[in-house]
């Protein structure tokens, strides 16, 4: 539980430093660690069975729940809570794979921490040894009085922690994204698991010795497979490109913490003009958020409406709407216009004037009263 809760610090800080929301790792935590600790008992339960069932059992089956008598498998845990973390990031509407690259050195250090309940269980030891870090061993955990064996527990704390730090560097060196950091987390965690498997001889899937295929622990199997799928998932994404939606689409993001709290070039970082992530999700651009659009008239309203913000003068109506209510071209609306822009009609030149009285009268004649209505309002005006 203690690497719980520095995975979790340390990936807040981390997803925070991307833009992310303050408490998206707390809250995505939750379901992983529900979800981690079911996978890894069953992990644990299903290749040591032969502890809980079968005529050479040495616990009863209901003691399979007990998960402070220690078993918790590695790779269970991760698969089970890797759901739990999908079902939650789903949920929010945020890239698995962004979440993925930052809690993975994290994990590598709750690891780290983790594997000390081995010593406290006195489980994970490996072969006998003379070097003067040996382990001791109760007799009840299968030990022999005066024989110290290799504290398997301590060689895998020291490389998680080593790791840990590996891949908070990597990161910020490489600028790995879209889950390559975390792959990485896999590869080099999977490297360290298999030397150290190999020197361990506590039973693992039997009673009293250890399930082996063609001469290697099932835990080595693992590692193996693993090993191979992490570097297939690196080779195929090593030139996938885009962001990342570290904020939900209907959100903001939250101010980025210090530099050095998050993987270097990250193109998750928001900047001054805003969260890519989020104008990617959104399909907006600043400039989009501001300009208006133009109506059917083209650019004529965008003056029109210019024109009456400045002048307060009442609005008489554009080209278009005119002719939506008259049916006809209305000229008057352009002598008006035309008035507008050049001042009042006593300071209009003789010839200006003139063209303006002349559609006054064009205007007369083909629409009648409603023609003579606007000439009273101009006058007025």
């Amino acid at each position: 539980m203690l690497g719980v809760i520095v995975a979790v610090w340390l990936s807040e800080r981390r997803w925070r430093a991307r833009g992310g929301h303050k408490g998206t790792i707390v809250d995505i935590a939750v379901p992983a660690v529900i979800f981690g600790l079911i996978g890894g008992r069953l992990y644990h339960v299903i290749t040591d069975w032969q502890t809980y069932f079968g005529s050479r059992a040495i616990k009863e089956p209901y003691q399979a729940l007990f998960i402070w008598e220690g078993g918790l498998g590695i790779w269970g845990a991760i698969a089970l809570g890797a759901l739990g973390v999908w079902l939650s990031v789903r949920r929010r509407g945020i890239s698995m794979s962004a979440v993925a690259d930052t809690v993975a050195p994290g994990i590598a250090f709750a690891q780290g921490i983790g594997r000390w309940g081995n010593w406290f269980n006195q489980e994970l030891y490996g072969s006998p040894t003379t070097l003067p870090w040996g382990l001791e061993i109760d007799a009840d955990h299968g030990g022999e009085p005066g024989v110290l064996y290799h504290p398997t527990f301590l060689y895998e704390s020291i490389w998680d922690v080593v790791l840990g730090f590996a891949l908070l560097f990597a990161g910020r060196r490489f600028a790995l994204h879209h889950g390559r950091l975390f792959a990485l987390y896999v590869a080099g965690y999977t490297v360290g698991r298999f030397w150290i498997e190999g020197l361990r001889i506590d039973p693992v899937g039997g009673v009293d010795h250890a399930v082996t295929f063609l001469g290697m622990r099932i835990n080595q199997w693992t590692s193996i497979v693993l090993f191979i799928g992490a570097l297939i998932y690196l080779w195929a994404t090593r030139d996938k490109q885009g962001v990342e939606v570290v904020v939900p689409p209907s959100a903001t993001a939250d101010p980025a913490h210090q530099a050095d709290q998050a993987d270097a070039d990250s193109p998750d970082t928001p900047t001054e003009d805003g969260d890519p992530a989020t104008a990617e999700a959104t399909g907006k651009t600043t400039g989009d958020a501001d300009t208006p659009k133009a109506d059917g008239s083209g650019n004529e309203s965008l003056r029109e409406e210019s024109g009456d913000a400045e002048s307060g003068t009442p609005d008489t109506g554009t080209a278009g709407s005119e002719r939506a209510e008259g049916g006809t071209p209305d000229t008057e609306t352009a002598g008006s216009e035309r008035a507008e822009s050049g001042g009042t009609e006593d300071d209009r030149p003789a010839d200006t004037a003139d063209r303006a009285d002349d559609g006054d009268d064009r205007a007369e004649a083909g629409t009648g009263d409603r023609s003579e209505s606007v000439k009273k309002e101009k006058n007025s005006r």
